[in-house]
């Protein structure tokens, strides 16, 4: 069951700069495409991987503390039993928002992300729904 409603992920969508945790050069991996994909549409994507490495032009960070500017968005492309500790790290930062990707799923983050503020959505993929939701608003 996905965790966020249409109001909560207009809101998220509407945010411009989106920290992609696990992205990296790797093509066949989910987090690269649907970064291309969030580029495509206008967002700032900033990858965010152990390695630091420079995603679809953007120079990537070890960690979301390791971005110099604001991130509205953190995107989350890691595991279920990591997603807690990178949504705490986007309260820690200032971010507006979380996006975790299909699978991934932590109600107790959801709990500690949404008491702090931030919007949060769980078990979506970005892509599809910012499709399924321009289709929705033609």
């Amino acid at each position: 069951m996905p965790y966020g409603d249409d109001a909560t992920i207009r809101r998220i969508l509407s945010h411009r700069t989106w920290a992609v945790v696990g992205l990296s050069t790797n093509s066949h991996r989910a987090a690269f495409g649907v970064a291309a994909h969030l580029q495509q549409l206008g967002k700032r994507i900033v990858p965010v991987h152990p390695r630091a490495e420079t995603v679809h032009g953007e120079t990537g960070y070890l960690t979301l503390a390791d971005i110099p500017f604001p991130v509205d968005v953190v995107q989350v492309f890691v595991n279920s039993a990591k997603a807690g500790a990178i949504a705490d790290q986007a309260v820690q930062i200032g971010a507006k928002a979380v996006w975790c990707q299909l699978d991934v799923i932590d109600l107790a983050a959801y709990e500690r992300t949404t008491a702090a503020g931030l919007d949060m959505v769980m078990d979506r993929c970005a892509a599809v729904t910012m499709q399924r939701m321009s289709l929705t608003n033609a």
